[in-house]
C-alpha cells in the first residue's frame, strides 16, 4: 500500500508529535520481541525524541490530513552510538509508525525520502541498528543482517539488536 500523506522535514517544534508516535509505537510493536524487564528499562530512553535529530534536516515526519503525524524517521552521517562519520556511509535513525497506521506504506515512504536525499548528498550505503521486531521491515527494504549487537540502555540493560546494511 502506498502512503498518501505528506513527508516533511521535522523541526525542534515537532518534539511532542515525535514523542507521541514513539510512545505509541515502540511499546506496542517491540513487546513481542523483547523481555518485559528490558523494555521497562529501555523504553523511557527510546521514546524520547533526540533534539539533534529534530534539528538535523534529515529527520522526517509522515503526516496525514486526518490524523496528523503518524510516522517518523530519518538518517544521519553520524553513527548513533559514537557520532563517528565514515565516508559514504549513512545511518537510518529512530524510525517509528503509530501502531494504528502500520502496513500502510508509511515506513517505506519515510525510507524512500531518506534514500533519495542521502543519495543526492553522496551517500552510497545505509546502516541501521534494527530492533528484533523490525528486522522483517528492514529486510523488505533490501537490508541484510551484518551482526548482532547489544545496545547499552543504562548501566545494567542491553537491548539486543541487529546491525543491518544495504546499498543506496
Amino acid at each position: 500500500m502506498a502512503f498518501t500523506g505528506t513527508i516533511r522535514v521535522a523541526t525542534p517544534a515537532d518534539k511532542d508529535a515525535v514523542a507521541a508516535v514513539l510512545t505509541a509505537s515502540y511499546p506496542a510493536l517491540m513487546s513481542p520481541a523483547y523481555d518485559e524487564a528490558v523494555l521497562a528499562a529501555a523504553l523511557p530512553l527510546m521514546t524520547r525524541p533526540n533534539p539533534a535529530l529534530l534539528d538535523c534536516g534529515t529527520y522526517y515526519l509522515a503526516v496525514t490530513e486526518r490524523d496528523g503525524v503518524v510516522g517518523c524517521g530519518g538518517w544521519t552521517r553520524e553513527r548513533p552510538e559514537n557520532s563517528e562519520v565514515i565516508g559514504e556511509l549513512a545511518h537510518i535513525r529512530h524510525f517509528g509508525t503509530h501502531p494504528a497506521h502500520i502496513r500502510r506504506g508509511i515506513g517505506r515512504a519515510l525510507f524512500d525520502r531518506c534514500a533519495e536525499v542521502a543519495a543526492a548528498a553522496g551517500m552510497r550505503r545505509f546502516e541501521c541498528n534494527a530492533g528484533l521486531n523490525a528486522v522483517s521491515f528492514y529486510a523488505a527494504l533490501g537490508f541484510r543482517t551484518v551482526r548482532l549487537v547489544e545496545i547499552p540502555m543504562g548501566p545494567d540493560v542491553r537491548l539486543p539488536s541487529l546491525v543491518m546494511e544495504r546499498p543506496i
